[in-house]
């Protein structure tokens, strides 16, 4: 009598209770280990105590068997949803992706907001910054500009680019011109040397004897 090998301790095979997935197969010569293929998200492993989701869907599954945690209204997940397994934190955590990730307190280790006159406001993944004096804060560049400043520095930059780029045309048209003309002056010469001597070349002119 055939017998279900898989219905017995799960065939000795892995398997997720939580999504209810196995990798037990059963067949015609017994129970098969083997990681699965469910809703087109394909697991790899050994099959008997490891499988895990991979592939460009595998976040669709127990969020590819990462991290993922919502705190304030925002969600944030450790699954990389690309063709590679992995876990990986996002910005603003650190952890190993799988077990957990910690909010990385981005004031208290002076990683930003250190301009002068910035205050900040950690928050969880990320962080605030403001300029005590009304002032505009740059992310980017980590600095505070006033608001009027911001408008001047921007039109500088712009005559700054402006000026090099009239230096540069100047410069690259003189070198052209330069080059034509030398380029010119040879080719007169190697013209003239086939009709007429030049000067510092020998006369090669024959005086038959009287």
């Amino acid at each position: 009598i055939e017998t279900n090998e898989c219905l017995e301790n799960n065939g000795g095979c892995w398997e997720d209770k939580t999504d209810n997935i196995t990798a037990c197969r059963d067949t015609f010569r017994g129970r098969v280990c083997e990681c699965p293929i469910v809703n087109g998200v394909k697991f790899s492993g050994d099959g008997y105590t490891h499988c895990e989701a991979s592939g460009a869907l595998q976040c669709e599954i127990n969020n590819g068997g990462c991290w993922r945690e919502t705190q304030e209204g925002k969600t944030y997940s450790a699954c990389l949803d690309d063709h590679l397994h992995g876990c990986k934190c996002p910005p603003g955590f650190k952890g190993d992706g799988v077990n957990g990730c910690e909010d990385v307190d981005e004031c208290k280790e002076k990683l930003a907001c250190q301009c002068p006159g910035c205050k900040c406001k950690n928050t969880w993944g990320s962080y605030e910054c403001s300029c005590s004096d009304g002032s505009l804060y740059m992310r980017e560049h980590d600095m505070c500009i006033s608001k009027n400043g911001k408008t001047e520095v921007s039109s500088g930059f712009v005559w700054a680019i402006i000026l090099g780029l009239v230096v540069a045309g100047t410069v690259g048209y003189a070198i052209y011109k330069y080059r034509i003309r030398r380029y010119m002056d040879s080719e007169i010469r190697a013209i003239m040397a086939q009709y007429m001597p030049l000067d510092n070349q020998p006369s090669n002119i024959h005086h038959p004897d009287i």
